[in-house]
């Protein structure tokens, strides 16, 4: 897997031609650094709270056309029952903070540190960085975030503390997205949910035609509270 060093000048390396993951180490978190890193198809993943940071082009990427979205029967039937209350962009830091309690498979800690935690609120204050939550009898059960840019979205990471309560948050992101005529959600790596909803994964090089697409599209940026429902 090829490793490089991100320079201090704002660039990422070219990646199109890779069949490898390719991993960029830095620790510049500034929001101009994120959003180009975005932009060319990386994002950070780190090891832990004090290791370089690494950021990830994976070979592969898991995809989700919103206009293909399909809701399995039983989260259907949970989001007409009403169980949940679905907000946007009300409740951004606890989102992210409750996202960094769930464990990594096969690795202990987070993720999502506390300069991420610190970065994506900068972001979320910017208008590129969005919440959905689900609540339960007004406590905060689950929830999504991600950046938008252009015409994609860039899922993170999502949590739950009921069944079903993340599984909702999602269908009411990507109806959104719908709605917004969105090109893509990026879920990043394979999970079984996204497939379930009808994510596919496509190699690096088709994600990055894709993006280029997206990316041509004006960014619905602010805070989706007060236009979630604008067209």
């Amino acid at each position: 897997m090829p490793v490089y060093r991100i320079p201090k000048k704002l660039i990422f390396p070219h990646s199109t031609s890779e069949k490898e993951d390719i991993t960029v180490i830095g620790d510049d978190l500034r929001p101009n650094r994120l959003l180009l890193a975005y932009s060319c198809g990386f994002f950070p993943w780190p090891w832990d709270e004090t290791s370089p940071l690494p950021w990830v082009s994976p070979a592969t990427r898991l995809i989700l056309l919103p206009q293909k979205l399909h809701i399995p029967r039983r989260t259907m039937r949970i989001i007409r029952q009403g169980k949940f209350t679905v907000t946007f962009d009300q409740s951004f830091d606890q989102v992210i903070q409750q996202c960094a309690k769930v464990p990594r498979r096969d690795q202990d800690g987070t993720w999502i540190t506390s300069r991420i935690i610190s970065a994506y609120i900068r972001l979320h204050e910017m208008g590129f960085a969005h919440s959905v939550e689900t609540r339960f009898h007004g406590e905060l059960v689950g929830g999504i975030y991600g950046i938008s840019l252009g015409g994609a979205f860039f899922g993170e990471s999502m949590f739950h503390l009921q069944s079903d309560a993340s599984k909702v948050a999602m269908a009411h992101l990507i109806e959104r997205l719908q709605r917004w005529n969105f090109d893509l959600l990026d879920a990043q790596i394979t999970s079984t949910h996204m497939l379930q909803l009808g994510a596919h994964e496509v190699s690096r090089a088709e994600y990055l035609r894709m993006l280029d697409k997206a990316l041509q599209k004006e960014t619905h940026r602010g805070n989706w509270s007060k236009i979630a429902d604008l067209q």
